[in-house]
């Protein structure tokens, strides 16, 4: 079928349709999603009219589309890749007219825990400590407002610092120091980035405290930040929407309803705060096919079916480890900052259809809603004579979405007429975009059409399924595109690091996943001989948890397909009598299902002992005996793994070496290092050769 077939000869008849029409709606012209199709004529030539109209008045402010980079460490290899290629990749995610131009960029506030696919550190990790250059959300936030100065940022906690709870596992056991730890992150944004925190979250997929947001909006007006937007509560509708009728307070405090994977619809309560009502997680998805149909569709109905005006996709970009959890659920993905290489998917192009063509605090018409023979259409304007519209006919099976069913619903082929009335009655040409879903490949997506003329104030499509378009008076329109990215390639086979960078950055060594606990780059004072600049564990306390954090500390590299291969790292227990540190191979779970990990874990200890275990609990004991190992000395710990065994050996100025058998290994996995508890540990001279 082609892609767009404009029916520019009117007949007779069919104009006599427009005026039945015409007469069967109201006065003023308007009229809602639900009932938009009851007032859809079916031609003899099975042709639905529809009209635009702003006579009657706008709707809702339009918000905005983002993405989120957190919850957790979804980012966490992209700030690795060298340039030009991780310039292009924000590009394609932030740059106006180019790629996904987002609206809006979601960050997740690091707290030290584990919050899906690895930890982010926070900037406080003890009481009295701050560091405004841990992690890499401020250097993203500033490369997106470069792109876009006037991209929208919404900062969010996922897990908080263990100090913050007391003695307790909860951040609400002082709600006032979690206010000002939160107000704190938001003033340091401001202080050594320049940046203007937009929106603030309570805590991620948690139940909302009501007397911790009253707090948290006073210290906010106490520090000046009176705009800066509190969004409540990144969970479900309820019970905040009852909060906010009941409670006056709460009502003044809080100025979105945010909510994760809707399905589309909103509850009656929340409508009725005449809050701003934003799906603030949504998608989930691989970005594929299926993907891509599910965002489009949403990216529609969650306004026509539930008058959310911002949709936010989790995740921004699929950048950590392959077999983490949600694998390619990004709007891109980057994975392999060794290589250069990563792909810009469907999802990218599919956002582009909304984001380049309307801004937020244009409007949407009343006359939106369910197309006759299934899918959606939005409409929306500056209030200054532009207008866009934007139909998707997403089908079930390229709709699916990773983290919730979608109920079975039909779309079919059929062919829609638009008639423009009141301000838009005067238009004679409208830019068309169009993407066609469901089969690669993808460079299909997001095609420039010719310009539509409009003919009488009509103008009528012809749809498929799973077709996305856009029609509108933007001409700024532009599917950038940068050169081919390098081919893709594995974790380099030898590897090495000896963390000689003094104060990087990022904190961070690069490739280096943290799954429990958090590891930087360290200085050590003068008398350290070789041992000057290493990587340090630097968490003393459990976090407040998220997800479910391991009881030791550990951080992966490298790739999960590993199976042989020779791992020497030099290690320095701080902890006495009950510290100790361990390096691993063929490592086989990650992200939240880390306390369960398996594979070659093999520990030293400071009381002279060590251990060769197959997990991370050390339930399962293969061996262990006298090391002679004692805190506050450089050990060199060496792990070699043939088809069939494995011998550890451990140097100092007496060097001895143990070997077993394989039988109860897993057959592959990821390199790791880590401590025995939350602890202060050293690691140096890092290499692996498989």
């Amino acid at each position: 079928m082609s892609p767009l077939k404009v029916w520019t000869n009117r007949l007779r008849g069919l104009l006599l349709q427009w005026l039945l029409l015409l007469s069967l709606l109201s006065a003023t012209g308007s009229f809602r999603s639900k009932i938009f199709t009851k007032h859809v004529l079916r031609s003899n030539l099975s042709t639905s009219f529809y009209v635009l109209d702003d006579t009657p008045g706008l709707d809702r402010v339009f918000d905005g589309i983002g993405g989120v980079s957190g919850g957790g460490a979804t980012s966490r290899l992209l700030v690795n890749y060298p340039e030009p290629y991780r310039s292009e990749i924000l590009d394609y995610l932030f740059k106006p007219n180019f790629g996904a131009s987002l609206h809006i960029l979601k960050v997740e506030i690091g707290g030290d825990g584990q919050t899906t696919d690895g930890t982010e550190p926070s900037h406080m990790h003890y009481k009295g400590d701050e560091n405004y250059f841990r992690g890499y959300e401020w250097w993203l936030m500033k490369e997106a407002k470069k792109r876009n100065p006037n991209i929208k940022l919404i900062g969010l906690p996922w897990s908080f610092p263990g100090w913050l709870g007391s003695g307790r596992s909860d951040p609400y056991a002082n709600m006032t120091m979690t206010a000002l730890y939160v107000v704190s992150w938001i003033l340091g944004a401001k202080k050594h980035h320049n940046l203007d925190i937009d929106y603030i979250g309570i805590w991620n997929e948690k139940e909302p405290y009501k007397t911790y947001i009253k707090i948290l909006r006073e210290k906010l007006n106490e520090k000046d930040l009176n705009g800066v937007k509190i969004i409540a509560n990144d969970d479900h509708w309820d019970p905040i929407s009852n909060y906010l009728g009941l409670d006056p307070r709460i009502q003044n405090a809080i100025d979105v309803i945010g909510v994760h994977y809707p399905g589309t619809h909103t509850l009656q309560d929340a409508l009725k705060t005449n809050k701003a009502i934003w799906s603030t997680e949504d998608c989930s998805i691989f970005n594929h096919e299926d993907g891509g149909g599910f965002w489009a569709r949403i990216l529609n109905q969650n306004y026509v079916n539930g008058q959310m005006t911002s949709t936010i996709a989790w995740n921004l970009v699929s950048s950590y480890y392959p077999q983490l959890l949600f694998e390619r659920d990004g709007l891109l993905t980057a994975k392999e900052p060794w290589s250069g290489h990563y792909a810009v998917e469907a999802p990218i192009w599919i956002t582009a259809h909304t984001t380049q063509f309307a801004q937020p605090g244009w409007q949407y018409l009343k006359t939106v809603g369910h197309l006759f023979n299934g899918g959606s259409c939005v409409v929306l304007t500056d209030g200054l004579g532009n207008l866009t519209i934007i139909i998707e006919t997403m089908t079930h099976q390229y709709s699916q979405c990773r983290k919730s069913r979608v109920p079975f619903f039909q779309v079919s082929e059929q062919t829609i007429t638009f008639s423009l009335q009141g301000t838009f009655k005067e238009l004679t040409m409208l830019q068309v975009w169009y993407s066609k879903l469901g089969k690669k490949p993808w460079n299909n997506a997001f095609q420039q059409l010719p310009p539509l003329t409009i003919i009488d104030g009509t103008v009528t499509l012809k749809l498929g399924v799973d077709e996305l378009y856009t029609l509108t008076t933007i001409t700024t329109g532009q599917k950038g595109s940068h050169p081919i990215p390098p081919e893709s390639r594995p974790f380099p086979s030898n590897f090495e690091d000896n963390f000689n960078v003094g104060n990087s950055l990022f904190r961070a060594s690069p490739h280096f996943a943290d799954q429990t606990g958090v590891f930087e780059y360290f200085t050590n004072d003068q008398g350290t001989g070789d041992h000057t600049f290493t990587l340090r564990q630097m968490l003393n306390q459990r976090p407040i948890t998220w997800a479910e954090d391991a009881d030791q500390t550990i951080s992966i590299i490298g790739d999960y397909n590993w199976r042989n291969l020779n791992i020497s790292c030099d290690i320095y227990i701080e902890k006495p009598v009950t510290g100790g540190i361990f390096i691993a191979a063929r490592v086989n779970k990650a992200g939240s299902s880390i306390r369960s990990a398996q594979g070659l874990f093999f520990w030293v200890f400071a009381d002279g002992s060590y251990q060769v275990t197959n997990d991370l609990e050390r339930k399962m004991v293969i061996r262990s005996g006298s090391s002679d190992t004692h805190w506050g000395s450089w050990y060199t710990l060496i792990l070699n793994i043939s088809n069939t065994q494995v011998y550890g050996l451990l140097t100092h100025w007496s060097g001895w070496k143990w070997r077993v058998g394989l039988d109860s290994v897993p057959p592959n996995g990821w390199v790791a290092i880590g401590t025995k508890n939350f602890e202060f540990g050293q690691f140096d001279n890092l290499r692996i050769q498989t």
